[in-house]
């Protein structure tokens, strides 16, 4: 069995070409975590997150000095024992956050160079329900200055024209009243047959705010409401799904298959979206998938659809891939040699060994942070 030879860890800090906010915060930049990793066969894989806007230093000494020690010199294959390992030495400095997506990013390049050194893609690696596509929203109604619902209405038929059947907006910056006009108008744009789901980003604090927007939402039929409260607010997102039939999803910033669990135990989640580079890798995410089927829950996972298009086809509880058209907002598009296709609102599953595709090592070196690539020791 292969042993890992070494890893290399970098940050790159991409800017938004415009200034994009949500319902509670706003963004000019991103930081993304990637890691390199080898084994003494000579084959390599990727993995990376987002960190925020400033975390990338984090991420960084959370790979270097604390999880690559761990891997170093141990053999490939053995994905389950070195998750626990990396889990058990960072216990103290973080279940959760940051340390948990360096675990995350480190187990996802593991998976990546062992389906390399296999020679077949990731979805096939892990076992698929489906090796050709799989469904997918088209992912926007992002906030940004001099954009009229009017504009919103625009981008949502322009991505129905595109062949998706699916999209999501953005909803809860602004008041009942105005948040209503935006989703009336995404929905006339759209049509009666396409799912529009909503994404509040945690704008809410208590139920009686959530339900004065949800009330208002509901005429319009929308496929689920996003993160409405704090991910730590599990019992207000149990209350909310009780309260009304839009369904509530949420998991995105979730960790760990525990606090899955208890999400789950509680009927805060008809959806889940677990993150498999938030979540403790691909090993977790599929722990979590099927303890989310035996629960009858399905997964939508968040963000990043160039790893999650290869875990929507090995999971069979899975619906839909969150899928950017451009790189406003998922700028770590400008990071990467290869982007996926769609075609009639399905992505394409890769067929290239492992995820399918590489860094930009020339778009890594313009926004790298410091002396880009770092060897760990």
């Amino acid at each position: 069995m292969p042993k890992i030879a070494s890893i290399q860890v970098a940050v790159a800090r991409v800017p938004l070409d415009k200034v994009t906010s949500f319902a509670t915060r706003t963004v000019k930049a991103r930081d993304y975590a990637l890691v390199k990793v080898r084994s003494e066969d000579g084959h390599e894989g990727i993995g990376f997150c987002y960190v925020g806007s400033t975390g990338g230093p984090i991420a960084m000494a959370a790979v270097k000095e604390l999880l690559a020690p761990v891997l170093l010199g141990q053999e490939s294959r053995r994905s389950e024992g070195l998750w626990n390992e990396m889990y058990k030495e960072a216990i103290l400095q973080g279940r959760a956050g940051t340390v948990m997506r360096g675990i995350s990013i480190l187990d996802t390049a593991l998976w990546d160079m062992n389906a390399r050194a296999a020679g077949v893609p990731l979805t096939q690696y892990m076992g698929c329900w489906s090796t050709t596509s799989v469904p997918a929203y088209a992912s926007g109604g992002y906030y940004v200055e001099g954009k009229t619902p009017a504009h919103l209405g625009d981008e949502m038929r322009g991505y129905v024209e595109a062949g998706f059947r699916a999209v999501k907006m953005k909803v809860g910056r602004f008041s009942p009243r105005e948040e209503e006009a935006r989703v009336r108008a995404a929905r006339q744009a759209v049509g009666e047959d396409v799912e529009l789901m909503l994404d509040a980003n945690n704008a809410w604090s208590d139920l009686p705010t959530a339900l004065r927007y949800v009330e208002r939402f509901e005429q319009y039929d929308p496929y689920f409401i996003e993160e409405p409260f704090s991910p730590d607010d599990i019992a207000n997102h149990a209350r909310l799904a009780r309260s009304t039939r839009i369904m509530v999803a949420t998991g995105e910033i979730e960790v760990g298959r525990w606090r899955f669990k208890e999400l789950l135990d509680q009927g805060g989640a008809q959806i889940l979206q677990t993150d498999a580079a938030v979540c403790g890798g691909i090993t977790e995410w599929r722990r979590i998938a099927a303890l989310a089927d035996a629960y009858g829950v399905t997964i939508c996972p968040h963000w990043f659809h160039d790893l999650h298009v290869h875990l929507v086809a090995s999971a069979a509880n899975s619906r839909y891939v969150e899928y950017f058209l451009d790189d406003q907002v998922l700028n770590f598009k400008r990071l990467v040699n290869r982007q996926l296709e769609f075609k009639q609102g399905n992505l394409l599953v890769p067929t290239g060994p492992g995820l399918g595709f590489e860094f930009d090592e020339q778009a890594v070196s313009r926004y790298a942070l410091g002396e880009g690539w770092v060897n760990c020791r």
